[in-house]
């Protein structure tokens, strides 16, 4: 048998689901070898993924192999709009993309993967969205020879992966004292969390969303948390994360009833809570819901060798109350010369949303805060006037 470093490295496009279904094993070995890797490129979310919303020949993933191992993968699909372009797998309901690299032959798979995505540039521009800073694509990106430009995306914000206590002493002290005393009603209240085994994760995720739904009854939400493919979805990746440790479920109890149920996603370098139910009740005995499952999330990642705790995408007000660091994924954009009028499309695509959330930002601050809105006004004027 060859060696590793001796074995041919060959590159190939898969487009049939049972084919990516066929990848398990290989694509679990390349994740565990992937120290950037999040749960969002795993295996069993990425697929599951697909069978809830991916579209009749629009897969493509692009696969270097040596042998019977994978040293890179690149789960895309192909888009026809707004532009051409192959997209990372994981949709909107995903909070990073990346690609998946062996790190013990990473210069010879980052070579490999850039060779095969710009041969697919040529028809279409390659738009990965959502990239964490430090991610694996970003090596692409880095040796990328085309046109190409980095672009900002959502925001998350992060905290170090610490125990609940040391979290509350970053705190300032009067805040912190409010925390403690939080917890405390929690005890006090009886509050009781229990990991899920795995055999009882799809009723358990089931009882999430049902949760969900009744804490958010009345008020906006996002919708795709609602429907079936979601829950189906969620149901399906869940179980096999579960089991090779990259997610954990909790349930909360109160009395003999579950009130609340927490999916929190792990990974080497980055844990933290994907999505939650709880019950009203929690709120009408003053129980604080964000600090019960901090702590629980906390509490997971005690033993874990991640560094951050992720708050995961979102500017809401209350993640910061825990004074994180906000971090901005990025926008990576490639092409080739034939396909760059699609990249400059893309990047004026941009611009042209940022002005006109700016605009209803401004005209709702307008109609809500007259008086704020015209200060800042004069302010503004006042600068153009003085360059």
């Amino acid at each position: 048998m060859k060696p590793a470093y001796l074995t041919e490295v060959v590159t190939e496009v898969v487009t049939v689901e049972r084919d990516f279904a066929a990848l398990a094993p290989a694509w679990a070995r390349l994740y565990r070898r992937c120290a950037t890797a999040t749960p969002f490129q795993s295996h069993p979310w990425l697929h599951s993924w697909w069978l809830s919303y991916g579209g009749h020949g629009r897969l493509r993933l692009l696969v270097v192999r040596s042998g019977d191992d994978l040293l890179a993968v690149a789960p895309l699909m192909a888009v026809r709009r707004p532009l051409p372009a192959l997209v990372p797998l994981g949709g909107a309901i995903s909070d990073y993309g990346d690609v998946l690299v062996d790190d013990e032959r990473g210069e010879t798979a980052v070579a490999a993967l850039t060779e095969a995505l710009a041969a697919a540039a040529r028809s279409a521009l390659i738009d990965f969205r959502e990239v964490r800073p430090g991610s694996a694509v970003e090596q692409v990106y880095e040796r990328w020879s085309g046109p190409r430009r980095r672009v900002s995306d959502s925001v998350c914000l992060e905290l170090p992966a610490v125990p609940m206590d040391e979290l509350v002493a970053r705190l300032p002290s009067a805040k912190a004292q409010r925390v403690r005393a939080k917890l405390r009603r929690l005890t006090a209240l009886g509050v009781r969390r229990e990991v899920v085994r795995p055999d009882g994760v799809d009723s358990a995720l089931r009882r999430l969303l049902e949760l969900h739904r009744l804490q958010w009854q009345g008020r906006k939400v996002t919708g795709e948390h609602l429907r079936d493919r979601f829950c189906e979805h969620l149901v399906r990746s869940v179980g096999p994360m579960v089991r090779s440790g990259d997610a954990v479920v909790t349930e909360f109890r109160l009395d003999d009833d579950v009130v609340a149920v927490d999916l929190t996603l792990l990974s080497r370098r980055l844990a933290g809570g994907y999505l939650y139910g709880a019950h009203p009740r929690l709120r009408e005995h003053k129980a604080d819901v964000a600090v019960m499952l901090l702590d629980a999330c906390a509490e997971h990642i005690r033993h874990e060798a991640c560094g951050t705790l992720s708050l995961l995408r979102g500017n809401e007000p209350y993640k910061h109350h825990w004074r994180p660091e906000p971090v901005v994924n990025q926008r990576l954009l490639l092409a080739r010369r034939r396909t760059a009028p699609l990249l400059s499309a893309a990047v004026w695509d941009v611009a042209a949303r940022r002005r006109g959330k700016e605009l209803v930002r401004r005209w709702e601050e307008r109609r809500e805060h007259p008086d704020r809105a015209d200060e800042r006004d004069r302010r503004e004027r006042a600068a153009g006037g003085r360059s």
